[in-house]
């Protein structure tokens, strides 16, 4: 008999948000730290791209129970196209939300860490671009959450469709 599934059941909900967050988490440091490099959009860009591979590990081995899928290959296709739209997600929507807060107040908010063993560079926070890329992060987490239920780890029968289209032969 075939197990029932919800889009939202909570246990799959519960997983996906440690899993997420854990890739929030890889992904806002990272973009954090390569701010004191490059501008905004490449910070959030690159990090978004660290993210990608922790992303992909973690989640096929713990928020959808597709560990013993045999399918890795056709869960990274399709992992890759959700990833492509979830980035258009978080850039486009941190750099919407970064202008709206210029538009309301031109200066940035900074806040400096008063901690001296974290070198000067570091230890200046843009509460502005923080805040943008978290309203970008969060619209993706939703975005994610449902493509992956639905398509990602999940056989839809289009990673088959592709490769004959392609002509690539079995798996």
């Amino acid at each position: 008999m075939k197990k029932k599934s919800t889009l939202f059941n909570l246990k799959d909900l519960i997983v996906y948000f440690l899993i997420a967050g854990t890739g929030a988490a890889v992904q806002f440091i990272s973009g954090s730290f390569f701010r004191n490099y490059v501008d905004f959009y490449a910070s959030v860009s690159l990090g978004y791209i660290v993210s990608f591979f922790v992303g992909f590990v973690l989640t096929k081995l713990f928020a959808f129970d597709a560990r013993n899928t045999n399918k890795t290959r056709r869960e990274m296709v399709k992992f890759g196209i959700v990833a492509a739209i979830s980035f258009g997600i978080t850039v486009g929507f941190a750099a919407l939300t970064l202008n709206i807060l210029h538009a309301s107040n031109p200066n940035d908010i900074i806040y400096h860490i008063p901690l001296d063993f974290i070198p000067a560079k570091y230890r200046e926070v843009n509460v502005t671009e923080a805040a943008s890329t978290l309203v970008g992060m969060g619209l993706s987490f939703v975005s994610n959450f449902i493509l992956h239920k639905t398509f990602t780890f999940k056989s839809t029968g289009f990673y088959d469709r592709a490769k004959a289209a392609l002509n690539l032969g079995k798996d």
